[in-house]
């Protein structure tokens, strides 16, 4: 693609895109995932949606690439079976790890995707080492607290100076990060959010990596540190060398 992958856009100061622009893109991400899931006679489970797999044409239409890890399912079954498992360390579902949080599904791709838009919102990477014990050091979990200081009637200059798109790519990838994939919206449902005003957007419980409020960033590593473990056994965890 003419524009290469969104990462070089989203994490470079030199290259950034609109509110509008962004919520476009946004758009054409869901729309691309809800059709693996929905439009095809089997759907199809991407297990790698990240920044760097999502490529750009001329006019900076996404196209969700890199099927590598990628598996087809009846579109009937909500069960897949654990040998499935696969991903990038920082966007593989909960699930994937531990059953108690659910079956791997499609619900397992809106993980990722939820990881996506926190990271076009905020135009960082979710966990940030350099930033030592900042509150800022996790987005989502610094994120979520910012957003919910504004619920309680706090007032929160970070999220008053925030763009409505921006505020709303947050609270729709918090819904999707929740740690149970019960409580994650289908990538219809994203649409219809994402085709949505702001005014009626209702902020989800707080995930998983939120429990403690400000963490350490070192918190935030501790499930991507069993990952590795998991991926140290054997499992396909996709490095940048099998990246398109």
């Amino acid at each position: 693609m003419p524009n290469g992958s969104l990462d070089k856009y989203i994490f470079s100061a030199e290259k950034s895109f609109s509110w509008d622009k962004l919520n476009e893109i946004t758009l054409g991400i869901a729309r691309g995932i809800n059709y693996l899931h929905q439009g095809c006679d089997m759907q199809i489970l991407h297990f790698d949606i990240k920044p760097h797999n999502i490529l750009l044409d001329s006019n900076f239409v996404p196209k969700v690439a890199d099927f590598g890890l990628a598996k087809l399912y009846p579109r009937g079954d909500s069960f897949v079976p654990l040998s499935a498992m696969r991903g990038t360390v920082g966007y593989i579902a909960p699930e994937m790890i531990s059953r108690s949080f659910g079956v791997i599904s499609s619900k397992s791709d809106v993980y990722s995707f939820g990881m996506l838009l926190l990271e076009m919102a905020g135009g960082r990477r979710n966990a940030d080492p350099n930033m030592g014990s900042s509150s800022q050091a996790y987005y989502p979990s610094w994120v979520y607290d910012q957003l919910t200081r504004e619920e309680a009637g706090e007032i929160s200059p970070v999220v008053a100076d925030m763009h409505e798109l921006e505020k709303k790519l947050c609270v729709v990838g918090l819904w999707c990060i929740q740690m149970r994939s019960r409580d994650r919206p289908t990538m219809s449902e994203v649409i219809e959010i994402l085709e949505a005003g702001v005014d009626d957007l209702q902020m989800p419980s707080r995930p998983f990596f939120c429990d403690e409020g400000h963490i350490h960033v070192e918190d935030s590593y501790h499930f991507t540190s069993e990952l590795t473990a998991v991926s140290e056994e054997g499992l396909s965890v996709v490095s940048e060398e099998d990246d398109v």
